[in-house]
């Protein structure tokens, strides 16, 4: 198998934000948080998006400062907490309030890498 570099990390962070906005289109909350599947889709997506920001190299995350590494690393435990129950709310708000501006971000790096 071919060893993964920091894009290929970066491309499972978009891969990861893209299936979440699928998964929650047209929702509000209480669909969501009724919704069993989507909720274990989006949390596994979220696990996703923290472990392959654990991948990325210290260079990287301080040439790209603006972007939140360590709360990413830490979303899981954001989303998980004590017994592994999961907080929809926090979840949702993750979703509607974090997930757009970190796509953007993930964006420019992924241009970067592609010029």
């Amino acid at each position: 198998m071919k060893k993964r570099e920091y894009g290929d990390y970066v491309e499972d962070i978009l891969d990861s934000i893209d299936a979440i906005e699928e998964f929650v289109k047209g929702m509000i909350f209480e669909d969501f948080k009724k919704d069993k599947k989507t909720v274990f889709a989006v949390v596994r997506a979220i696990e996703i998006i923290g472990e392959a920001a654990k991948n990325i190299p210290k260079a990287v995350m301080e040439k790209h400062p603006q972007i939140p590494w360590k709360d990413m690393a830490g979303m899981r435990d954001k989303v998980i907490h004590e017994y592994f129950g999961v907080d929809k709310q926090v979840v949702w708000e993750t979703v509607k309030h974090d997930i757009p501006d970190l796509k953007s971000l993930i964006k420019k790096i992924l241009d970067e890498l592609g010029d």
